[in-house]
């Protein structure tokens, strides 16, 4: 599989990352099992994770399955800190809480290091500045050795890599950003992705099937077994089940008809190949399903669906950011 830089960074990762939401819960670990293999087999290397997810099974999961069935050298261990189970403060950020949160990771992953630490969402509790401080900390002292976000939006984004970068050599700047970004959700369009790009932070985008509905199986309503027939994951896919999201998913199965491949494979290959991406992260429930995510490597889109794609799913900015000089 080929492999990319995470923004402008040394870090190398493989240009399709392995999720592990349901890990831990929905994922049993003789699944889980053969998704690692079968991803570390293909040349994958970036695995993402967090320390919420299963409320920790997942990490613990992993590190169970990297002792047992690949070399942890050649995994890229992605987790992110933050979130937190309190309905009253979804995420803490602050120093003392990330750090705590870095160290019991890596307990549950039984390695010394994890190669991208996440900050997983804004804090708008904490300074900035000190959420920042924690992520040198973890860098410096060998227990992360690069460091991102995950949900920032654009002014964020800017705000922390800039940071990060105003003090060469005393500071970890920003490798990655994590975000949602798909054929469906194109909101990081607007200010998010120009940050990035500006700012030599590289973009890996979460849900990068529209959360599923992009493969075309919910067409005809939700299939037994599927996250929109789960009862905790039902309300996560719900958004993207209206008319306008029907249209941009038939859009993308008539090129998949002209291209003689799954829609799954035109969605996943459009949102690969998006500058400044870096590599999309697909959380599927089985390893058939993990196996057409992996076939995409071999495909390019041409130009022209490319931009019939574009069209058929282009969000509405108007101002500020219409291009007066078209008019």
């Amino acid at each position: 599989m080929e492999h990319r830089h995470v923004g402008r960074t040394g870090l190398r990762v493989s240009r399709i990352g392995l999720g592990t939401l349901t890990w831990g819960r929905d994922t049993g670990e003789r699944e889980a099992a053969d998704l690692l293999k079968a991803f570390w087999e293909a040349g994958g290397t970036l695995v993402d994770t967090a320390d919420v997810y299963a409320d920790g099974g997942a990490e613990y999961l992993l590190g169970r399955l990297m002792a047992d069935l690949v070399p942890r050298r050649e995994v890229v261990i992605a987790t992110k800190a933050g979130g937190v189970p309190d309905p009253d403060r979804r995420f803490d950020c602050s120093r003392g809480h990330l750090l705590s949160a870095l160290d019991a990771s890596l307990e549950r992953l039984g390695t010394d290091h994890v190669d991208l630490w996440q900050v997983h969402a804004y804090d708008p509790l904490t300074p900035l500045e000190e959420t920042l401080q924690a992520l040198d900390t973890a860098v410096s002292s060998g227990r992360a050795r690069y460091a991102g976000v995950a949900g920032f939006c654009g002014w964020q984004l800017a705000k922390a890599a800039s940071w990060q970068l105003a003090a060469p050599g005393s500071r970890t700047r920003l490798a990655g950003a994590q975000m949602e970004y798909s054929l469906l959700q194109r909101g990081v369009e607007r200010e998010v992705l120009p940050a990035a790009l500006d700012l030599g932070v590289g973009l890996l985008p979460s849900s990068p099937l529209g959360r599923g509905v992009l493969t075309g199986k919910y067409r005809g309503g939700p299939p037994p077994g599927s996250r929109g027939a789960s009862e905790h994951l039902a309300p996560f896919v719900a958004p993207y089940l209206d008319e306008t999201a029907a249209r941009i998913v038939d859009a993308v199965a008539i090129a998949a008809d002209g291209l003689a491949v799954t829609p799954l494979q035109v969605a996943l290959a459009w949102v690969r190949d998006r500058p400044g991406v870096v590599a999309p992260v697909v959380g599927a429930r089985t390893a058939r399903q993990l196996q057409e995510s992996l076939s995409v490597e071999s495909l390019t889109l041409p130009d022209e669906i490319c931009r019939a794609l574009d069209d058929v799913s282009a969000p509405v900015h108007r101002y500020p950011d219409h291009d007066w000089s078209t008019l």
